[in-house]
């Protein structure tokens, strides 16, 4: 097991992938860890926190500038813009401030509006992306895994495939693999970077085939992680998601993952081990979801390293505790001395 030997003051690299919602989370949770400068402490040990972000959603708001604009999709980008920000109050309100009403402009969002006004004038994605996290003061860099218009395509139980994460996500059949399309996507060379320099890289919560595994199937991406001299902790979900992960396990997403990259990929699972009020579960499963089996022998006979831990914020959804998560993650990967 590769491991984070910090004595106090040396800063580290730390590298997130993922989309959607989950990836947020994670950010939120360490972007108070970030060193103002070159110098570091154990209140702000990180000098360097990179999101690395999929791009195949092609529904709502993200999906109409995909296809009306010919540009990357926003939306995911846009929320770790708006979790990594110093001024979550204002500007990333006005970013997450989405259209009511009014002929074309009703469902989308500021932020999107924005990026993809940038990305036109600069004619560059990731620089649209880089120039918007400075209006934001991000406590980060964000970059897309790959400057490719790229889609999703799934292989489901019964030899279907089908086209589209949109499509695959209200898709009712099991999912048996999944593949990009172009399948030699490149990325771009600050994700690469990022990740051979890395201390600590992390992937997940989010849904394993639509936000977790495109990362991973850019196989630059995938090749630089396996060979990364940095501890690599995937985060397990709390529930499955309907259509896409019913009944599965923590082994379950894990195996997943690696028969669609390669085996071996991460060093460790992080696994919440409290459980949501029965009252909300029971409002969970109504909609089909269910939470995710910790699976704790079956992760020991695969040998995958596991922990586990109090990670569980409910208000009405159930989610990660951004705060108790970056901390475990810090107290496990970068303060301990005895992980082994």
């Amino acid at each position: 097991m590769k491991h984070i030997k910090n004595s106090g003051p040396r800063p580290v690299r730390v590298v997130a992938l993922g989309g959607g919602t989950g990836l947020s989370t994670v950010l939120r949770g360490l972007k108070r860890y970030v060193a103002d400068g070159p110098e570091s402490s154990r209140e702000k040990p990180i000098a360097d926190l990179v999101a690395v972000v999929t791009v195949t959603d092609d529904g709502g708001s993200s999906g109409r500038l995909r296809r009306e604009y010919k540009v990357l999709p926003p939306g995911d980008i846009r929320n770790c813009m708006v979790a990594l920000s110093s001024d979550e109050d204002l500007l990333g309100k006005l970013f997450q401030y989405r259209f009511p009403m009014g002929r074309g402009l009703a469902g989308h969002s500021f932020g999107n509006l924005f990026v993809t006004a940038l990305t036109n004038v600069m004619g560059d994605f990731p620089e649209a992306v880089r120039v918007s996290s400075n209006v934001l003061s991000t406590r980060g860099r964000i970059y897309p895994s790959t400057a490719q218009n790229v889609t999703l395509e799934a292989r489901l139980a019964g030899g279907a495939r089908i086209l589209g994460e949109t499509n695959i996500s209200r898709s009712k059949k099991r999912i048996e693999s999944i593949r990009l399309v172009p399948k030699d996507a490149r990325p771009l060379p600050e994700v690469l970077k990022a990740l051979r320099r890395a201390d600590l890289i992390l992937a997940g919560p989010g849904s394993l085939y639509t936000s977790i595994i495109p990362n991973l199937l850019v196989e630059e991406v995938q090749e630089a992680i396996a060979k990364a001299r940095a501890t690599r902790v995937y985060i397990a979900n709390i529930m499955t998601q309907p259509g896409e992960t019913d009944h599965y396990s923590v082994a379950d997403h894990v195996r997943a993952i690696y028969e669609n990259t390669r085996p071996g990929l991460f060093d460790c699972v992080v696994i919440n081990r409290t459980p949501a009020t029965k009252k909300l579960l029971r409002r969970y499963r109504e909609q089909g979801a269910d939470p995710v089996d910790p699976s704790l022998a079956e992760l020991e006979r695969m040998k995958v390293r596991h922990i586990s831990a109090d990670l569980l914020h409910q208000d009405g959804l159930i989610r990660h505790d951004y705060a108790r998560l970056a901390q475990l993650l810090l107290e496990h990967f970068v303060y301990s001395r005895t992980w082994r």
